[in-house]
């Protein structure tokens, strides 16, 4: 018997020494259903600031964010296993997390507390369904967009793309809990018609999203963009599968994950992974934040739908008077310190007017290798030959700009180091996005006479810069634009596609020098 008590011992020794082992090796083991928070603290670039400002608090984690039905009264809520911002879930509990509106503007719409079943986003509230805007001007059904009687209605939101539940239905819908999808959530309600496109991708989407985004967070972001925000945790794009967001010059995936580097990116295909797992309709995912954007619901906007045809004027109109006029310069840093731009030159605006002034840089983003959108090739020559003559006269800088031969980082060096942008409409002048703020920035677009369009003009003027629409040997500035017009041409020469877009160079030289002389302030 000693024997064996001896035996028994030893082998209860050794067990407990493995296991404390073992323990060492994988750490502690999780209780069922706790969900591990990170530290909150904000490293992506777009989301530094100074020592002397504090940051928004990310998350109030629970202590344990689920339990068992088994264990549960009778009338307790569904668990949630927890996003951050709603109360802390346990035993006797009577409430989901109620959906709080941030932020609203036609097409963009910043939640709190975002519900998801089987497709359906689902606001739960107390509220009268009247103290929220629309469901016609938050979102839609995501199809293509056509300009058709029958294609507008169809785009038109019904209660599968969006619904109102009060406190005591969620409990009775989804008994098996809501799932919680913690952090800052992009959702991209659009197809991806337009946003595989660089100008549609960046110069509105992303445009559109940052500008809400950082004005509703931050009214204090500094010229050198210095900005306190909650971190961009993932974006969704539901009606757009994994390769078809991206654009194919690859500047929509720069932008994206340059400027949130942890960001997670789902696609439709993921986006239907979620909605499978809540097809039955006894659960959901509820987001912690969600900006949910929406093409269709920001064209029936009176800024875009009326004005500008672009969604991102619907965003930056709301917020342009809740934050300052270097709103986008967060994103801009963050896109030009990843391809390596030194520091002088992101900082061109600050330093304007001192004696570390960078240069002044005339860039002509050309599209004379391209098939339609161009100059005449003899305006081209003369355009070269005027703008040349220009610059070497006062000093400046002049180049000739073909991006098709160039990498990325060198694209947005060159953006970067611009101060007048010359081109044809055209995908190249989204570049834009990267050029310093200075009171000299400028933008001349040339267009086919009698055409307009508010991409680029919108764009640059939503920065800060000056635009000027040129129609050969006359030109356009703000307050005085001309009506938007795609004139068909004369004569067969393509009109606003064409290949034949006339310029009269020297009048581009002389509106060139009278800009950066201060005759157009």
């Amino acid at each position: 018997m000693a024997l064996t008590a001896r035996r028994d011992i030893l082998l209860l020794v050794l067990g407990t020494v493995a296991f404390l082992y073992f323990l060492s090796l994988f750490g502690s083991v999780p209780k069922p259903g706790k969900l591990s928070q990170g530290d909150s603290t904000t490293t992506a670039e777009t989301s530094t600031q100074d020592a002397s400002r504090q940051p928004i608090s990310h998350v109030d984690t629970p202590a344990d964010g689920w339990f068992s039905d088994l264990d549960a009264p009778e009338d307790t809520a569904p668990p949630v296993i927890p996003p951050a911002h709603t109360p802390k879930v346990s035993p006797g509990s009577h409430a989901l997390p109620i959906t709080r509106l941030v932020a609203h503007a036609p097409g963009w719409t910043l939640f709190e507390n975002l519900y998801m079943a089987n497709g359906t986003l689902f606001v739960l509230t107390d509220e009268e369904r009247g103290a929220w805007p629309e469901l016609r001007m938050m979102t839609s059904t995501g199809l293509i967009a056509e300009n058709t009687p029958e294609n507008i209605l169809a785009r038109e939101p019904n209660q599968y793309n969006m619904d109102f539940v009060g406190p005591y239905e969620a409990r009775k819908r989804w008994p098996a809990g809501a799932w919680g999808v913690t952090g800052s959530t992009f959702l991209f309600n659009e197809p991806a018609q337009f946003i595989a496109h660089y100008y549609h991708g960046c110069a509105e989407l992303l445009f559109g999203t940052w500008a809400f985004y950082a004005g509703i967070y931050d009214p204090h972001i500094s010229q050198r963009g210095e900005a306190t925000l909650p971190p961009v945790t993932r974006a969704i794009f539901t009606h757009a599968e994994n390769q078809r967001w991206r654009d194919g010059s690859k500047f929509n995936a720069y932008f994206l994950y340059s400027a949130f580097p942890s960001i997670t990116i789902e696609g439709e295909e993921d986006w239907n992974d979620r909605i499978f797992m809540t097809r039955n309709g006894d659960r959901a995912w509820v987001f912690e934040r969600v900006l949910l954007a929406d093409r269709s619901a920001a064209f029936r906007g009176e800024s875009c739908g009326g004005k500008t045809q672009r969604i991102a004027s619907e965003a930056y109109e709301y917020v342009q008077n809740k934050t300052t006029k270097y709103w986008w310069e967060p994103m801009r840093r963050s896109v030009l310190r990843f391809a390596g731009v030194d520091e002088a030159i992101l900082d061109a605006g600050v330093n304007y007017g001192t004696e570390e002034q960078q240069p002044i840089v005339i860039s002509y983003i050309s599209r004379q290798g391209g098939d339609r959108r161009k100059l005449k090739d003899k305006d081209h020559d003369g355009l070269v030959a005027a703008v040349t003559a220009l610059a070497k006269e006062r000093g400046w800088e002049f180049t000739v700009v073909n991006a098709g031969g160039m990498s990325q980082e060198e694209q947005l060096l060159m953006a970067a180091r611009t101060t007048i942008m010359l081109g044809v409409h055209g995908n190249g002048l989204t570049h834009l996005l990267l050029m310093a703020q200075t009171p000299i920035t400028t933008v001349i677009e040339i267009l086919y006479p009698g055409g307009f369009t508010h991409d680029y003009h919108w764009t640059a003027k939503a920065i800060g810069f000056r635009h000027f629409a040129v129609w050969n040997d006359t030109y356009h500035t703000a307050p005085n634009e001309p009506n938007v017009d795609y004139p068909d041409g004369v004569n067969d020469d393509g009109g606003f596609q064409g290949s034949n877009i006339p310029v009269h160079g020297p009048t581009v030289a002389q509106l060139i020098a009278d800009r950066i002389d201060g005759k157009f302030p």
